[in-house]
């Protein structure tokens, strides 16, 4: 259990961006290092696509973050400096609402009736959360990859709270070639026989469906000529029948 973990209630409704709403909703957080007593030295983080807000150790959760070697006394981001928030995305499942969670309305999980997720309630809940924290001015905002698009939504939504904005291999929309890629994957997951139309159980999950769009995904993260240097044509060095026309005959397939 990550003791590190903060969690916002957002009591009543939580107005989503492309309709629908959220009732008594959840944002998940973590911070480093001390708020000065001006309250000017906040830096507010946004995830990729899948982190939690457990971003870089700390006394509470000494375990690596996804950004570690970014934040800590010393480092870029320098918590002897700065108060530093990261934020779950709205929508995940490290502690924020998303479709796993119950409905209060139902008292059952929201699954497919989870409102239609845009990259603006992803912003808004980490304005919840600075909110939640008494902070009116951000020292910066910070956001990688898909974390860039919502910090820059973020900056739009609530123009004036930050005084930078750092977006770092991020974009400010998809291009058709990522869109088409994306909508292969999620149809990927969909044919999966344990999708059962969304309404799927931790005891009987899309993995075949989920792996093969992780694989996917994996590869439109690196460039040709990046695979070609780390990988090249090396063989798989484990052992394969050689009879087996599917056999993993290089490393890359691995």
């Amino acid at each position: 259990m990550n003791k590190a973990r903060k969690l916002v209630l957002v009591e009543g409704e939580f107005p989503m961006h492309r309709g629908g709403s959220l009732l008594n909703s959840t944002i998940a957080y973590e911070t480093w290092g001390e708020l000065s007593p001006q309250r000017d030295n906040a830096i507010l983080i946004f995830t990729g696509l899948s982190p939690s807000a457990h971003a870089a150790s700390s006394a509470e959760d000494p375990e690596p973050g996804w950004w570690e070697e970014m934040i800590g006394p010393g480092r870029a981001i320098d918590t002897c400096r700065f108060f530093v928030i990261c934020v779950n995305s709205l929508g995940s499942c490290f502690g924020s609402t998303g479709a796993a969670s119950i409905n209060p309305g139902t008292g059952q999980p929201y699954q497919r009736h989870f409102p239609v997720l845009s990259l603006e309630d992803v912003s808004r809940g980490g304005w919840e959360v600075v909110r939640h924290l008494g902070i009116e001015k951000l020292y910066a905002t910070v956001g990688p990859s898909m974390g860039g698009m919502s910090a820059l939504g973020f900056e739009i939504l609530f123009p004036g709270l930050s005084q930078r904005l750092l977006i770092i291999s991020s974009a400010t929309h998809a291009l058709p070639f990522s869109t088409a890629l994306r909508s292969l994957q999620r149809e990927m997951i969909r044919r999966d026989p344990n999708w059962s139309d969304g309404s799927y159980t931790a005891k009987k999950f899309p993995t075949m469906g989920m792996q093969l769009a992780r694989k996917l995904g994996m590869i439109t993260y690196r460039s040709a000529d990046e695979w070609e240097e780390r990988f090249g044509r090396e063989r798989n060095s484990e052992d394969f029948s050689v009879d087996d026309p599917f056999a993993l005959t290089f490393e890359i397939e691995t």
